[in-house]
């Protein structure tokens, strides 16, 4: 350590006249590369930037634009794509979810009109059907409604005239929003 001290002052100031030597030199190296790259890029030593290079970056600036407009519009097609597939695959879930359910619902339907709903029955009834509520099914299918082909089933028709009303309910229709989960079994009459 104390031979370091007794250095020679004189090469250390070699050092440091070398250190400063090279930094004027990396400063004249950055100042020529600066006017080489505004030469190339179209701008004079005032400053200035010629026509010929600004429409030619207008023209690049429009491109970009267009670019990302139509990027963006196409992530915004995806978006709602995959928004509309994933709420179709929802519904399709709960339909055949609902689907399954409807024997039992008939099974309890029938138990109902013979007078056999009763008791824990009677409560198991009422939860099915608030469940089926809640996943915004519905019945469809009274006697007096219209008959309808697309959603009523016909097994007889016993109506002479050309309107035909749902006379008798075989078995009740169902249906998840605007989706038939089951046609209505129907006997088709004539209106009273």
């Amino acid at each position: 350590m104390s031979e370091d001290l007794n250095q020679d002052p004189g090469v250390a100031s070699e050092d440091v006249v070398a250190d400063a030597a090279s930094a004027d030199t990396a400063a004249d190296a950055a100042s020529a590369a600066e006017a080489d790259a505004a030469e190339a890029g179209g701008v004079d030593k005032n400053g200035d930037v010629d026509s010929d290079d600004s429409n030619s970056i207008e023209a690049e600036l429009a491109e970009r634009t267009e670019d990302l407009q139509r990027v963006t519009a196409e992530y915004t097609n995806y978006r709602r794509r995959v928004e509309r597939d994933r709420e179709s695959v929802i519904t399709g879930a709960k339909a055949e979810a609902a689907a399954g359910l409807l024997p039992i619902l008939d099974d309890l339907e029938m138990a109902e009109q013979h007078g056999d709903l009763t008791g824990p029955l009677k409560s198991m009834s009422d939860k099915l059907q608030s469940v089926m509520a809640s996943m915004k099914v519905e019945k469809f299918g009274e006697e007096g409604d219209e008959f309808d082909p697309t959603c009523h089933e016909a097994v007889q028709d016993t109506s002479s005239g050309d309107d035909k009303v749902l006379a008798t309910i075989l078995r009740r229709g169902y249906r998840l929003g605007d989706r038939v989960l089951r046609n209505a079994m129907v006997i088709i009459g004539d209106p009273q």
